[in-house]
């Protein structure tokens, strides 16, 4: 394997693209290798880098089915039930607390 071609910031060629811009156009990798960089120098540590993939050889999003729709709707609804109440917090609970704010904030968790 070759060297990948590196570019600075905002001068890559046309016909590449990052994951964020390739999923704005409906499109994914697709199973395509990284193709080029992009490098973003920054003044006391190393620079940031951005994969590149080509746009021609991108595939088309695949569309969400129903079963997958259920799916990232039972994920998300498990994110907002409180292990320690059960109840629904109607937001997603941080893993920072592990628990809904009201039971964090209980004067029986502090103890």
């Amino acid at each position: 394997m070759g060297a990948l071609p590196v570019f600075r910031w905002r001068l890559a060629p046309d016909g590449y693209a990052t994951r964020r811009q390739l999923r704005a156009m409906g499109l994914r990798p697709g199973g395509q290798d990284v193709a080029a960089q992009l490098e973003r120098p920054r003044r006391r540590r190393g620079p940031l880098v951005a994969h590149l993939y080509r746009i021609d050889q991108a595939k088309p999003v695949r569309p969400m089915t129903p079963a997958r729709w259920a799916a990232l709707a039972r994920a998300n609804a498990a994110q907002r039930i409180c292990p320690n109440c059960r109840r629904d917090a109607g937001y997603r609970i941080p893993r920072s607390l592990g628990m809904c704010t009201p039971c964090h904030d209980s004067p029986t968790h502090a103890a």
